[in-house]
């Protein structure tokens, strides 16, 4: 067994990472040591990830124990680079964690000062002296490390000073690509955790929030300054979250999504408060809120509809507001709709999909909106026994229609089949499925049926079998 991380006491006392527990207990008997638990150690890192978009919403994961934020356009929100610095330190080691923390014009750069160096602001102009100081591990890779120091390179200054072409040729190029990083010539997108928002209103308070009114208030005045900048351009947003930063770091969060794009603030907020309902006791505030921050995203343009007086357009307008409440109240696959798609397999060619904003196109190839006139009696059962259920039935000949079957126990004498109607399987999604001959049958009752035999007599099997697929009404 070997030691995954160290305290600072530790690190004093020879105690690191990668040591043998043997060898640490034999330098320091009465060491404290706890199991390693990586699914925690995560669980927390996204923890303090969430709280980390108190700051911005670019925060992005590196390694097991690393973030890195895109202050780009904010750092004046929070007093320049050391005022950031401090109250990112404060506020973390407040909740009990050790930060190492760094401000540079490149992510690598940053890192690298943080956790090889010292940590604080590296201003652009100081980048290649603060790096040169740094030792070769900064460049990271295990082997390159070893084969540096072997030559007795032990800083990043002295990996500099040596001859590019002679690096590559020795190290690889991924050496000099880390130089390059790490000197800032060379760039490094980051991959944000979360989709970046079209638009973010927050408001911070120098006193911890706790009344629900209050909080309320705030969240319609949020969506309000919202609203306005979506009206200013003619657009609308179709996903709203709004995030609730506790003074303790936890973070909790209310998503509403419409099937259609919004910017009327009264519908949104009315929605919102539908959201925050369900959620209950999952919203609690704590010891309080020092942050409320509302999100859109989705931003497109709203064409501009005249208003109508038509009964049908009102009822439809109507009817996606309703399945906008019901489903944030309830889940967005609670409620559903049914849809046709255009296969001949009876149980593919329809389906139920979320009602929220559900259109044709969204279902790619394949899908279509089955229509048929209201006087007109279904060909088909509306609904449909999954799986088909299997009865024991009697023919004059095999391939004939049936003349009594048993279904759940009960004998049925049939006096009229119509019929067969022959499907074949979609040998692209099932190329070994039987043949099937459907007949819609009565009994002496006028109860209506819908079987089918399966296989081919003679053709793909010597004994089909029949199953019962759908009742009629």
């Amino acid at each position: 067994m070997t030691l995954m991380a160290a305290n600072a006491a530790a690190r004093t006392l020879g105690i690191v990472p990668g040591l043998r527990l043997a060898d640490a207990r034999a330098r320091v008997p009465d060491m404290a040591v706890f199991d390693h638990q990586p699914d925690a150690d995560t669980k927390a890192m996204e923890a303090i990830a969430d709280w980390c978009d108190r700051y911005t919403p670019l925060v992005a994961r590196h390694g097991r124990h690393g973030l890195i934020l895109d202050m780009t356009g904010a750092l004046h929100l929070f007093g320049g680079e050391k005022g950031l610095l401090v109250d990112v330190r404060r506020r973390l080691g407040g909740m009990g964690f050790t930060v190492q923390a760094a401000i540079a014009s490149h992510p690598a750069t940053a890192r690298a000062v943080a956790r090889f160096g010292a940590g604080g602001s590296v201003p652009e102009s100081d980048t290649e002296t603060v790096v040169a100081q740094l030792p070769v591990e900064a460049l990271g890779g295990r082997e390159t490390v070893t084969g540096l120091r072997m030559a007795g390179l032990t800083t990043i200054g002295l990996v500099i000073a040596q001859p590019r072409h002679a690096l590559a040729a020795r190290f690889g190029k991924p050496l000099v690509d880390a130089l390059d990083r790490l000197m800032d010539r060379a760039d490094q997108p980051i991959s944000p955790r979360r989709p970046v928002p079209d638009c973010i209103a927050e408001r911070p308070f120098a006193e911890p929030m706790t009344n629900p009114d209050a909080i309320d208030q705030i969240l319609a005045q949020l969506t309000g300054d919202i609203c306005v900048r979506l009206e200013e351009t003619g657009e609308g947003a179709r996903h709203f979250e709004a995030r609730f930063f506790r003074v303790d770091g936890a973070v909790r969060s209310a998503i509403v999504r419409t099937g259609q794009s919004l910017n009327d603030a009264d519908v949104i907020m009315r929605l919102m408060r539908l959201r925050l309902e369900a959620l209950g006791d999952k919203l609690d505030p704590g010891f309080g809120f020092d942050l409320i921050r509302l999100e859109a995203h989705g931003r497109s343009r709203l064409q501009p509809v005249a208003q109508s007086f038509l009964e049908a357009e009102t009822r439809e307008a109507d009817v996606a507001a309703l399945i906008d409440q019901l489903s944030i109240r309830y889940g967005a696959t609670a409620i559903t709709r049914p849809v046709g798609y255009n296969s001949h397999v009876p149980e593919r060619a329809a389906a139920y999909v979320p009602a929220q904003g559900w259109r044709v196109e969204d279902a790619g190839h394949g899908a279509v909106m089955q229509t048929r006139f209201a006087s007109e009696p279904p060909s088909r059962p509306i609904r449909l026994f999954d799986p088909p259920a299997l009865v024991d039935v009697i023919a004059e000949v095999p391939d004939g229609p049936p003349l009594k079957f048993r279904f759940r126990r009960v004998l049925h004498e049939v006096i009229h089949a119509e019929g067969p109607e022959r499907i074949a399987g979609e040998w692209w999604h099932e190329p070994d499925a039987a043949t099937r001959d459907y007949f819609k049958v009565e009994d002496v009752e006028g109860r209506r049926f819908w079987l089918y035999r399966a296989g081919l007599y003679g053709d793909e099997t010597d004994r089909p079998r029949w199953f019962m697929h759908g009742l009629f009404a």
